[in-house]
């Protein structure tokens, strides 16, 4: 029996909507946290009951432990749901949550504070003999990353220990103004994250970007729901994604499952999570790069070839519940893909596009998934992520996924904001995409040439 009965959502846009979707179909309570910005935006319009906790400034707001902790307690909500970003892997949010008797939907925080930091998370896979990208461990100064390099040639990466999404992250193609780069992602990853560590690891050029969602419960059963490619990235941030992997044989499918699995079951991992690796085309082998302890952007994908709800599990496996399936009731069908719809101009550099939505059509075909925020006349405040809408569509093969999205795209009508919809409608009629092939870095340096930034 599921103890939760009412959560608060401690996020905004479209991952707020699905949250608060995803209760109401389980009979439970949906309390919104709004800002000054978000007070008409559709979570607010959809949840049951509606807190404003601050001004638009997110550090005063979705970012504020102790506002939204309190709004919690004084709203008597038996759960929190973090969503993805803001708090959503901050290990005091969800220590802070327990101390004041309420349910974080997550992994605990001893999970968060083990991946969150990078480093640590290395090590863990290694001692576990899970391959990880030959690297250094902590690099103090430029001086240590040069003698890095001296060691093991050129091109690296140079990353930020306590964090991800691209920041703190800089490729080092030979020693050559290493020191300013050092100290420019030195600076990024402490304004970031509020650790400037970094550490240095092989470059690997011709890669996929490869993650496996994982669910577990507090009674220690561990599923994976199999793979996804988020190889389509500009400046590390995604772009597109798909479930299955076009590059991945069967063998290796199974090699990377297992080995979510396994590092999953070794810490005894509790709710969602992602682990991610990067597969050496080259090579044609997987190496660990971190682990996400939350839902994930591109969740859907998962959702749509496995038949399961995710944020549905994450909550009921946060109210105790086991899990509802064994590995052996997970299978998946066909192929699916999500575009990342955003408030961005790809023609002017890709720079936000914020305003007042004039025309919001969507696909209007049930077999196209729309996850979203947005209605005509909503404004798109300029303070937070530039996502609008991400579109999901599934077809019995990657083929006809492609044609679907081709299509549903060609009927999604937008206007007011600058979109990257013609953009992603460029990419699906690409030879080399459609042909799967591409790698981390195509999208930018071969499809996007003189246009990226």
């Amino acid at each position: 029996m599921n103890k939760i009965k009412s959560v608060l959502v401690a996020n905004r846009g479209e991952i707020a909507v699905r949250v608060i979707r995803a209760c109401q179909e389980l009979g439970i309570e949906a309390i919104a946290v709004v800002s000054d910005a978000d007070k008409v935006s559709l979570p607010a319009r959809m949840a049951d009951r509606v807190l404003c906790i601050g001004p638009a400034q997110a550090n005063k707001s979705y970012l504020d432990i102790s506002t939204i902790v309190t709004a919690a307690l004084g709203a008597g909500v038996d759960a929190i749901h973090p969503g993805y970003g803001f708090l959503a892997e901050r290990p005091d949010f969800a220590e802070t949550c327990v101390k004041h008797g309420l349910i974080f939907i997550g992994p605990n925080a001893l999970h968060i504070r083990q991946m969150g930091d990078k480093l640590l998370a290395r090590e863990i896979a290694e001692g576990l003999n899970i391959p990880v990208i030959p690297g250094s461990c902590l690099v103090r100064d430029f001086s240590e990353a040069v003698k890095f390099g001296e060691k093991t040639g050129y091109p690296l990466l140079l990353k930020a220990a306590a964090g991800g999404g691209g920041r703190g992250m800089k490729i080092l193609q030979g020693p050559e103004g290493l020191k300013f780069l050092f100290g420019e992602a030195s600076a990024e990853a402490g304004a970031a994250f509020g650790d400037n560590r970094l550490y240095v690891e092989r470059y690997v050029p011709n890669a996929r970007h490869i993650e496996v969602q994982i669910l577990g419960d507090c009674h220690g059963n561990i599923i994976h729901l199999f793979e996804r490619d988020c190889s389509l990235q500009r400046r590390y941030q995604k772009i597109l994604e798909e479930a299955p992997s076009a590059a991945l044989t069967s063998r290796q499918r199974s090699e990377v499952c297992e080995a979510a699995l396994f590092i999953a079951r070794q810490i005894r991992y509790e709710n969602a999570g992602t682990v991610e690796f990067i597969f050496d085309q080259d090579e044609a082998r997987f190496y660990f790069l971190e682990m996400n302890t939350r839902i994930q952007v591109e969740h859907p994908v998962t959702e749509m070839i496995t038949g399961l709800d995710l944020i549905k599990e994450q909550i009921l496996i946060a109210g105790g519940s086991p899990l509802r399936y064994s590995q052996a009731d997970i299978t998946t069908r066909g192929h699916s893909l999500e575009c990342r719809i955003n408030a961005e101009s790809p023609e002017r550099k890709f720079c936000p596009s914020p305003g007042r939505i004039t025309q919001w059509q969507t696909p209007g075909d049930p077999i196209v998934r729309v996850d979203s925020h947005c209605y005509e006349g909503y404004v798109v405040p300029p303070f937070y992520d530039s996502l609008l809408a991400k579109i999901i569509v599934h077809g019995e093969d990657r083929r006809e996924a492609i044609e679907r999205m081709q299509k549903a795209l060609a009927r999604f009508l937008i206007s007011g904001v600058e979109t990257t919809i013609p953009l992603h409608r460029r990419i699906l009629m690409d030879d080399a995409y459609r042909a799967a092939r591409i790698n981390t870095c195509w999208l930018e340096n071969v499809f996007l040439g003189d246009e990226k930034i």
